[in-house]
């Protein structure tokens, strides 16, 4: 980031803004308590550590597993106006832990920033004696100032990692370090107020084709619904086809299988995934499995694979749905 520009905290609620009737508590807390202004004060040298002039706003405040699509449209559009400011050097977004990892890829696809955006959050509430939410936060400041974190496009920090938002998910239901980064790792590490880049820009985030711009979203109650189904041990071909009857008769346009190992499904999903196709849906086949990606036989092609994370598959389908470009190989 360009010295002396400002950075742009906004708030969207979550875990880091929750409060607790104890110290001690660190489950059971009322999430989206506090205001984006109130967590900067519990880092009094944030502005020293950011060397830039901090600006913050409050976009929503909701407990991010309740995350919908209006507060995503409403996010996009004020990250793409602050983007398009010359003073603004970047934009940290606090969030909720539990969908924090489908906002930064929804935020990727639709924005490819050339500026940082930063998401960060907490697993403990603000109101815990071993908050981890303002230590993330001055984290989240540090890595959006470094001159090195433009062109790596949306990015998420916790617990003094830093990856890309393709990569990052939540993988502990508990610990502070709940994240990891799948196969890939961290793409950095924040050490004693400085950034650590595992390696140098390679422009994979900014190397998608063209997108059209956020105005170009629709408004949120006419994006597409995109739904996603496990396959399990003992799926029932009824249910399964009944599952999939009732999806065509609510409006759903596009369906995400998270498979059983390389993406397999049961025989009994399979048959209604068919039907769901002869109905017009679109399909994805995705991993149930917490790393890797399918691999496809070398003599096959099955366009339906997708090499995300089913949660961030349906926001890519979604998205293609509305005419972007596939982001999902």
């Amino acid at each position: 980031m360009e010295s002396g520009k400002t950075i742009v905290i906004l708030g969207t609620g979550g875990t880091i803004a929750g409060v607790a009737d104890s110290a001690g508590a660190h489950v059971g807390y009322r999430p989206a308590q506090l205001g984006v202004a109130q967590l900067l004060q519990a880092v009094p040298d944030l502005e020293r550590v950011a060397k830039a002039p901090l600006q913050a706003e409050q976009v929503a405040q909701l407990d991010s597993k309740d995350m919908d699509h209006t507060t995503w449209h409403a996010l996009a559009v004020r990250c793409s106006q602050l983007l398009e400011r010359a003073d603004v050097g970047g934009i940290v977004i606090t969030h909720g832990t539990d969908t924090l990892e489908e906002t930064a890829w929804f935020l990727q696809c639709v924005l490819q920033p050339a500026k940082p955006v930063v998401l960060t959050c907490a697993m403990r509430p603000a109101s815990a004696i071993s908050a981890d939410g303002p230590g993330n936060l001055r984290d989240a400041v540090i890595c959006t100032a470094d001159v090195h974190a433009a062109g790596r496009g949306v990015l998420a920090v916790m617990a003094g990692l830093v990856f890309s938002a393709r990569q990052v998910r939540k993988v502990h239901p508990y610990r502070v370090d709940a994240f990891d980064g799948g196969d890939r790792g961290p793409q950095g590490w924040v050490e004693e107020g400085r950034v650590r880049w595992a390696g140098a820009v390679d422009g994979a985030a900014l190397s998608a084709p063209k997108i059209p711009p956020v105005g170009a979203l629709r408004p949120p109650a006419e994006w597409p619904q995109v739904e996603i189904l496990v396959s399990h041990a003992g799926c029932s071909g009824p249910v399964m086809q009944a599952v999939v009857q009732a999806l065509c008769s609510a409006g759903v346009r596009g369906l995400v299988v998270a498979g059983t190992g390389n993406g397999t499904t049961h025989q009994a999903l399979d048959a209604a995934l068919e039907v769901a196709q002869s109905r017009g849906l679109a399909v994805r086949r995705s991993t149930r499995c917490e790393r890797g990606r399918i691999v496809q036989a070398e003599d096959a092609d099955d366009s339906r694979v997708s090499a995300l994370s089913a949660v961030k598959a349906r926001t890519s389908l979604m998205l293609e749905l509305m005419g972007w470009p596939r982001t999902d190989r």
